[in-house]
């Protein structure tokens, strides 16, 4: 009897992406098709309720290869969001996300399958260079270290989305109950073995990126709060610093004027700028404060992860089952 080859899915998020999907899938299926001997391949794309063609060119691409699966979402439930519905949906011994703009390069597919046989769960690209402007780079450097510094846990620097992960891993993503994921850390901190490939990122050949600068810094609020309440410590170090502070200057204000009898002229300017700057403090402490409590409300909520609108190449039977997982993802059923 032959034995099954395993399975592989291509983790694909899409958004306005209509110039780079069938690049992709020719440069992908050209890298697939020299490991068919030894694997079996599918594609699941997720797309982000895109406004132009790239919807419509998947449900064509579907319809041509019967490998290709797409779901539509309802809106746009952003990248982390996406990738995370991708590895529920994937059936396969094994997933690995890609973006479609091709700057990950589809050639290191081969190298992740090689250290997954010889027993890696986690296999993920470390980008030693990249082809982006200098202040993105810088913004990136910056970014990574930072999550890394105030992580409880170790997450790899300079490692994004382009990973491998095994069935065992996807299967504990899908018991996972967060409104907000953040797959780089959550991932990273599960353990078992992951084995780090480093590779030289590509330049964006066609279309726009979709991470401005707002979104990286989003991006970075996400992943610092939600693997390390270090800035709550911090905010506690502060406030307990600026009372000790507070305290010596009350002590030596009033031996001042009790022992030496010193004069203080009227300084409503000085008065007026620590009050605004105590007000300013609290802002920024609460801020900090709020920012945790609003991913806790977000969290109670249990709203769906993401919600499908439209599908293609998938089976009516599967169509309906993977939407009821979606739609209670958050909630454990």
């Amino acid at each position: 009897m032959t034995p099954v080859k395993p399975l592989i899915s291509i983790v694909v998020p899409v958004f306005n992406e209509e110039a780079n999907i069938l690049p992709f899938y020719d440069a992908v299926c050209a890298e697939t098709g020299k490991l068919e001997d030894l694997y079996r391949f599918e594609f699941v794309f997720t797309d982000n309720h895109s406004s132009d063609q790239t919807f419509p060119l998947l449900r064509d691409l579907a319809a041509r290869d019967s490998r290709v699966h797409a779901y539509r979402f309802s809106r746009n439930f952003g990248f982390q969001r996406s990738i995370m519905t991708g590895y529920t949906r994937a059936r396969g011994d094994a997933a690995i996300q890609l973006d479609v703009d091709l700057q990950d390069p589809p050639e290191l597919i081969a190298t992740f399958l090689q250290e997954w046989q010889q027993g890696a769960d986690v296999v993920y690209g470390v980008r030693i260079k990249r082809q982006e402007s200098w202040l993105l780079n810088l913004q990136r450097i910056i970014f990574y270290r930072l999550i890394d510094r105030l992580s409880e846990e170790k997450i790899p620097v300079d490692a994004g989305d382009f990973r491998l992960i095994s069935r065992r891993i996807i299967d504990l993503l899908k018991s996972f109950e967060d409104a907000q994921p953040y797959l780089r850390g959550t991932i990273a901190t599960m353990g078992f073995k992951q084995v780090g490939i480093p590779y030289s990122r590509n330049a964006r050949l066609r279309g726009e990126s979709k991470f401005p600068f707002s979104k990286l810094v989003s991006l970075a609020l996400d992943g610092i709060l939600n693997h390390s309440v270090v800035p709550l410590r911090l905010s506690t170090y502060f406030g307990l610093i600026i009372s000790v502070i507070t305290l010596i200057s009350i002590i030596g204000y009033t031996s001042a004027k009790l022992i030496f009898r010193s004069q203080w002229p009227a300084g409503f300017a000085t008065l007026a700028a620590l009050s605004l700057a105590s007000i300013s403090i609290n802002a920024m402490l609460l801020g900090i404060i709020g920012e945790y409590l609003g991913r806790m409300y977000q969290q109670l909520k249990k709203q769906p992860l993401t919600i499908i609108e439209d599908v293609a190449g998938v089976a009516e039977g599967d169509n309906l089952s993977l939407t009821s997982t979606v739609t209670n993802s958050l909630s454990g059923n």
